[in-house]
């Protein structure tokens, strides 16, 4: 048998969508189960925080302060790593203060006095080396050279001794009356005077002729000043100037030069005990008695006037000889006496020779002559090649300017 149902109402019928209270139900459900998450979460991240604490930890551990104390007792390496204990270092530094018996090694000046005599040894090797003789000079120099021996007459004297063949001793004044002063070794300079001189020769393949010589001598009795010029035609082709001082040892040389195309020159710096020269050769020690090319033969004849008896034939002296751009030391063997004449007359004369030593020396010959004072009347200048300037007295004159 059937039954009949009566239709629900159309607001009863389910639909296909499902409703708000239900969307409602399923967000609450949701949330509610977020919020249990959300609480238990923090109990799982517990744990986490605690090993960040034990980082810190171990950064105090990473710190150490105390294993840098530790490193401390190593003085010698600690020092740098803490600023507050270098202080400690420089102690152990000063028990190295005992190192002071360092200091008793002071005895070691005792060795000093033997350096002090170590350089007297080479002193005298300085000595020996002035003993090598100048070089040899140009052709031209061959004129000018023993010109240089040209001076005259009577004059001052000077009590001298002689060392290394020069006069020594001082003398009372030089301005002394003309004569010789008695004592030990006398030694007597020229006065003022100006020589004139016939010069012949030979340079290369051609002979020297028309050449003059003229040298003026003045001196005062406490300086000097001399100058030597070869001329042609009136026109000077070479010169050599001296001056100095008269003292203890006869002539006292203070510049030399020589002048051709240029000038050279010497410096005798007496209070230094050198000579210097100007084309900057390297200077020499200055001897006792050192001389220059002009003013040597000036000193010579005033040795031999001083005392004629103590230079007999045979007897030699030594000089050092300062040339512009050199020096050496000339040995002059003394001869008897000879007659001789030049242009100027008849004379008694004593021969000087210097000797050529090396391969490239000049031989110089000087004639003095007694009768003037030994002033030279001939000079004579050899060259190793041959060449030769002669130079011969002419005649005496009044002593004028060493221009």
């Amino acid at each position: 048998m059937s039954t009949l149902v009566a239709p629900l109402p159309p607001s009863t019928v389910p639909s296909g969508r499902p409703s708000w209270r239900v969307l409602a139900a399923l967000t609450l459900a949701v949330a509610l189960v977020h919020v249990l998450l959300l609480g238990l979460a923090p109990a799982a991240m517990g744990p986490d925080p605690s090993p960040l604490a034990n980082k810190f930890i171990t950064r105090t551990i990473v710190i150490a302060p105390p294993a840098a104390e530790q490193q401390p007792a190593a003085p010698a390496t600690t020092a740098p790593s803490a600023a507050a204990k270098p202080p400690p270092p420089p102690k152990p530094r000063r028990p190295r203060e005992p190192s002071k018996p360092r200091p008793t090694e002071t005895p070691e000046p005792e060795p000093a006095p033997q350096v002090s005599e170590q350089p007297a040894s080479p002193a005298p090797d300085l000595t020996a080396q002035n003993a090598i003789d100048s070089g040899a000079a140009t052709p031209e120099s061959a004129a000018s050279a023993p010109a240089g021996a040209a001076l005259s007459g009577a004059g001052s004297t000077a009590n001298t001794g002689m060392e290394n063949g020069v006069s020594g001793e001082p003398a009372g004044a030089a301005s002394a009356a003309a004569g010789n002063v008695v004592g030990p070794e006398a030694l007597r300079i020229p006065g003022s005077v100006r020589l004139a001189f016939a010069v012949t020769g030979q340079q290369g393949a051609s002979p020297m002729q028309g050449v003059f010589g003229d040298l003026v001598w003045l001196q005062d009795g406490s300086s000097y000043d001399a100058r030597l010029s070869l001329k042609f035609l009136f026109k000077t082709i070479r010169s050599q100037h001296s001056t100095g001082q008269i003292g203890a040892t006869g002539i006292e040389p203070a510049r030399f030069s020589e002048s051709r195309r240029g000038e050279v020159a010497s410096h005798f710096l007496r209070d230094q005990g050198q000579v210097m020269f100007s084309n900057n050769a390297p200077s020499v020690p200055l001897l006792p008695g050192a001389q220059d090319r002009l003013s040597v033969v000036m000193q010579l004849g005033g040795m031999l006037a001083g005392d004629p008896a103590r230079y007999p034939a045979g007897s030699r002296i030594s000089v050092q000889t300062v040339g512009p751009r050199d020096a050496g030391v000339w040995v002059f063997n003394i001869e008897g006496e000879e007659q001789m004449t030049v242009p100027a007359g008849d004379y008694a004369v004593r021969k000087l020779t210097r000797s050529p030593r090396r391969e490239f020396d000049d031989k110089v010959e000087i004639w003095l002559a007694p009768a003037m004072g030994y002033l030279p009347v001939r000079m004579k200048l050899t060259q190793p090649n041959g060449d030769f300037a002669d130079m011969q007295l002419r005649e005496t004159l009044p002593a004028g300017p060493a221009s």
